[in-house]
């Protein structure tokens, strides 16, 4: 009834076993899985599996330490000279007392413009100097044992040289002495490049004209070496230091910058930094200079320039002066203004004045008609006093007194006394006198009238010049105005740029000059060496968790119970006392030897399952051949006969028979001859060593080994052997290869599983799993067996915990030679 289901169960463990996966998950007839979901992070396993990887482990981080060791012994190191420069710019015009009178626009800045400093150190100006003065143009190295060297001046050879042919820039240059006076070249780049020459002789070769000179350098064990130089045209230099040169701003606030030189050469990088230093101060100090003197050029061409200006401004406007005899046009307009008016006035008075000496010669003949009194003519004409004529008073009083006496007389005489006439007489005289003074004023008046009316017509012609002379004096001064003003602005401009000057300095200061650096920045040794050992670490810990992660056998005890419900009957240890090509008993020969204990404990656990029967049917199988089977099948049977018992091994792996070679007797006949009933049990019994134990062999290979179990004659055979022995011990076929042991396994009362440590894969024990479900083997048992180490088999049911846990204490009398140095590392390997 199981021939087709155990042919089904056989294909899918041969896909396990073959594929080296799980196979697909079987059902039983109510339709459970076959297989649980295996559980997490086995410690036990990684542990093993780390300890087993730790020579590997060890290896990968000593490859990690060569590796890194290699690396720094092939690799140039790279040095970086430093120093830190501080830039700064400070005004002292007001220490000396002229800061006030300087522009704010004009007064010293307090910081500089860092970064157009360092644009200027990594400015071809720069580079250039640096390309003269440290002759950067020609590289000279030396071959050392790995590595080549630069001699840079310690070269025990200097080159003069005449480049012809831009194709010999950048190519390496042999050099080798032949002789403390002689040496030759050669290049693989230029063919015709060669030869031997003598030093300090000037040779013209192709593209080339070059003198090789000795230095102070040059001595006996410098002209062992091999050496190359190689001539660099500006844009390699220039390149060489535009890559390892770097300036970077440290302190906006402070104005501090640094600047830093990388080099294989560590004396090179820092002759290099300081000649930075110095070049770069110099070119400061020469910008500035130039700066000044460009700036006080300028300032002096337009000096020139407004004074000429300005000179034919005022020629102009000189001119001008002279033509008009005036050098203020508004105020003279102003003048001949007051002028005018003071001209106005003085003819208006003179008007009067006129008018005044008309009203007196009228009133003086009207008085002198009337011979009226009442009044004096002095009295009688308002503004009399305004004229200033001292005689015409006179006269005009002798005449009022005249008068007057005259009215008093006419009171009191006749017109024919002779008083009164000569009153008359005397009046008739001062009448005449003021007439003719009278006529006198009047002339003179009119002549001032005339010479006043003269000059206001002078007044009037030159005032209606006025308005274009005052034109083209705004029109003069303009120019003259801008001119004067230009120039002493500019006059002023000088001085203030003078006096900034005087008063600022430039703070150039190195703070830290460039050393000479004693150990590398690439690489680092300590990084180097770190970083390899972490990669072997690394390396290492993969390799541990790919063997983790890749680990599909069964290593030890505790990995085998959490794998299986069966029960763990024991741990068979490796036996390497002598290498078999067959299974053997060996129990016999070493009773007290660690695998004859280790047999023990499972007979002793057999007896607690089994307890109850007197007689045993035990079944020995595996999953596929090589587990051990045999070797376990035989030692048992041979370490239960030792203890009293009568036991028969039965042979049925009639397919590959291995029993009797375990013992060491022929296959002649056996179960399959038994089977077809050709012999009796009796005739195929074969004798051991061990008077209780004996055993049938597989006889030869039939065609139909499953059929043959099946028969009745298989059961008649096993109630035969009963009857005479206490234990049947059969060695089944690989259930994982045929179904022959299936079978024989539901007819024992104790089936029992043979797995082997780092051999049995871990679908193997799934597949016994599956076969106690499926076959309903509640019994089943199994036996970890050649386990290596103590791990593996520290504890045990009623083996471990009564012997001290392991094996080679001194209890054991075990022959067996200590494991050699080679086979602990092999083990270690495997």
């Amino acid at each position: 009834m199981a021939v087709n289901e155990n042919a089904e169960l056989e294909a899918l463990i041969r896909n396990a076993i073959d594929g080296g996966t799980e196979p697909p998950v079987a059902t039983t007839a109510g339709g459970v899985a076959d297989e649980e979901a295996d559980g997490g992070l086995d410690l036990s396993t990684l542990g093993l599996v780390a300890r087993r990887s730790l020579l590997w482990l060890l290896l990968l981080i000593a490859l990690g330490g060569t590796a890194a060791w290699l690396y720094l012994r092939y690799t140039k190191p790279i040095y970086k000279s430093i120093s830190v420069l501080k830039i700064d710019q400070r005004s002292e015009a007001g220490v000396v007392g002229l800061g006030g009178q300087l522009p704010a626009a004009e007064a010293p800045r307090a910081s500089s413009k860092l970064a157009g400093e360092v644009q200027l150190i990594k400015s071809e100006i720069i580079y250039k100097q640096l390309r003269d003065s440290l002759g950067l143009d020609v590289n000279y190295y030396v071959q050392g044992t790995v590595l080549e060297s630069e001699l840079y001046g310690i070269a025990p050879f200097h080159v003069d040289y005449t480049v012809k042919d831009k194709e010999v820039y950048n190519q390496k240059i042999s050099l080798a002495f032949t002789s403390p006076t002689r040496y030759t070249i050669s290049c693989k780049s230029v063919a015709d490049l060669s030869g031997e020459y003598a030093l300090g002789q000037r040779v013209s070769l192709p593209g080339l004209d070059l003198v090789v000179l000795p230095t102070r350098y040059f001595s006996t064990a410098a002209r062992e070496a091999q050496y190359h130089f190689t001539i660099q045209d500006e844009g390699t230099v220039n390149a060489y230091l535009e890559k390892n040169l770097a300036v970077d701003i440290m302190s906006p606030d402070a104005n501090t910058i640094q600047i830093s030189f990388t080099d294989y050469s560590p004396g090179k990088a820092r002759r290099i930094v300081n000649k930075v230093d110095t070049v770069y101060q110099r070119a400061k100090v020469l910008r500035e200079q130039e700066t000044t003197a460009r700036t006080l050029h300028y300032l002096d061409q337009q000096l020139d320039v407004n004074y000429d200006n300005l000179k034919r401004a005022e020629n102009r406007y000189q001119g001008f002066v002279e033509k008009t005899k005036t050098y203020d046009v508004k105020s003279e307009v102003a003048s001949s203004a007051a002028k005018a008016e003071a001209l106005d006035e003085q003819q208006l008075k003179l008007s009067q004045n006129s008018d005044v000496l008309n009203d007196v010669a009228r009133m003086v003949r009207q008085s002198h008609l009337t011979r009226s009194q009442d009044e004096t003519v002095e009295e009688s004409i308002p503004g009399l006093g305004d004229i200033n004529d001292p005689i015409l008073s006179q006269l005009l009083n002798q005449l009022n007194d005249l008068q007057w006496e005259q009215e008093r007389l006419s009171r009191s005489y006749k017109p024919t006394t002779e008083a009164v006439q000569q009153r008359d007489a005397r009046l008739t005289y001062i009448l005449g006198s003021v007439d003719r003074q009278l006529g006198q004023a009047r002339r003179a008046l009119q002549k001032k009238i005339a010479l006043l009316e003269k000059q206001q017509g002078v007044l009037a012609a030159k005032q209606q010049d006025l308005p274009s002379r005052a034109t083209e004096q705004a029109r003069l001064q303009r120019p003259l105005a801008l001119a004067e003003g230009t120039y002493t602005m500019l006059m002023g401009k000088k001085v203030d740029f003078n006096i900034q000057k005087a008063g600022t300095t430039a703070d150039f200061q190195i703070l830290f000059p460039a050393s000479e650096p004693q150990s590398p920045i690439s690489p680092v040794r300590l990084i180097v060496y770190a970083i390899g050992l972490a990669g072997g670490l690394f390396m290492g810990l993969g390799l541990v968790a790919v063997r983790y992660l890749m680990h599909n056998t069964i290593t030890s005890t505790r990995e085998l119970e959490r794998s299986t419900t069966a029960a763990v009957l024991g741990v068979i240890p490796t036996y390497d006392k002598e290498k078999m090509e067959v299974s053997r008993l060996v129990v016999n020969d070493n009773p007290k030897s660690a695998i004859s204990e280790a047999i023990r404990s499972i007979r002793t656990n057999l007896d607690f399952i089994s307890s109850a029967k007197k007689k045993r049917l035990i079944s020995v199988t595996s999953t596929i051949s090589g587990e051990g089977k045999t070797f376990v099948t035989v030692n048992l049977a041979g370490i239960i006969a030792m203890s009293g018992q009568r036991v028969i091994v039965l042979d049925l792996d009639m397919r590959k028979p291995k029993v009797n070679l375990a013992f060491g007797a022929e296959n002649i006949k056996g179960i399959s001859t038994i089977l077809i009933d050709r012999h009796s049990v009796q005739e195929c019994i074969q004798r051991t060593s061990i008077e209780a134990l004996q055993f049938i062999s597989a006889g030869p290979t039939p065609p139909n080994p499953s059929e043959l179990i099946l028969s009745p004659r298989f059961d008649q055979m096993l109630a035969e052997l009963y009857e005479s022995y206490d234990v049947v011990i059969i060695d089944t076929p690989p259930v994982g290869l045929v179904t022959d042991g299936i079978l024989i396994m539901r007819k024992a009362d104790i089936p029992i599983y043979i797995v082997r440590a780092d051999y049995s894969r871990k679908a193997f024990v799934k597949n016994m799993n599956r076969l106690m479900r499926t076959n309903n083997l509640t019994r089943m048992c199994t036996v970890l067996n050649d386990a290596q180490s103590k791990g593996a088999y520290g504890y045990g049911y009623g083996y471990g915990y009564g012997y001290g846990g392991g094996y080679g204490q001194g209890y054991y009398e075990d022959p067996a030679a200590p494991p050699t140095l080679a086979q602990k590392i092999g083990r270690l390997f495997k």
